[in-house]
């Protein structure tokens, strides 16, 4: 079965919170690691997503060490969603 990782970086214009965590994460660029396996037995190539981590703290923190937190797609998208929102508040 082949796998495939995908690292991508998200940006969140204010803090935000994830269930994971008790405090909010910072404003910033974040590291998204996306793991996947191929879906074997079809005609074409397709992937299905197998986990999601989110690299903290931001990138442009300066520290010496970084975790990867696992996270679920959903609640990034609800909170990628939120941020986007607050963007469009007037202020």
């Amino acid at each position: 079965m082949m796998e495939r990782t995908t690292e991508t970086e998200i940006t969140f214009a204010h803090p935000f919170v994830l269930s994971s965590l008790m405090v909010p994460l910072e404003a910033g660029t974040y590291r998204l690691v996306i793991d996947e396996e191929e879906i074997e037995g079809l005609s074409f190539s397709a992937f299905r997503r197998t986990n999601t981590q989110l690299e903290i703290p931001a990138i442009a923190t300066r520290v010496g060490t970084r975790q990867r937190l696992r996270v679920s797609p959903q609640e990034l998208e609800a909170a990628q969603a939120k941020d986007a929102i607050a963007n469009d508040q007037p202020r």
